[in-house]
């Protein structure tokens, strides 16, 4: 299990404390610190859509018109910290964000 996420991210932190409490076996990776390929970026995109992309950041709001109206591929690659966290890639498949139900999925 990967977690994607930066290491500032209250939502990454929630998730990681939780997969150690449970013992889940992880890895997670600061997409500031080691930036998404761009197999990565097409390979969340393909799964969530524009689902990925954090549209209430302030790092949104602050994309120029031309960019806000680019395809999600884009924006993640000018500015990672766009992706809503934190994308989690199992062998099972992949999660978005963190809320019960996907800590259930991946805690049990």
């Amino acid at each position: 299990m990967i977690l994607y996420g930066i290491s500032t991210c209250d939502t990454c932190k929630k998730a990681l404390k939780a997969l150690e409490r449970a013992g889940t076996p992880h890895s997670f990776r600061d997409i500031r610190a080691t930036p998404l390929t761009e197999t990565e970026i097409d390979q969340i995109v393909t799964e969530f859509g524009d689902r990925a992309i954090n549209k209430q950041s302030t790092t949104y709001r602050g994309f120029s018109d031309f960019l806000r109206e680019s395809e999600p591929e884009a924006q993640i690659a000018a500015q990672p910290t766009v992706m809503k966290r934190p994308v989690i890639r199992t062998d099972k498949g992949w999660y978005l964000g963190w809320d019960e139900t996907i800590e259930a999925a991946l805690t049990a």
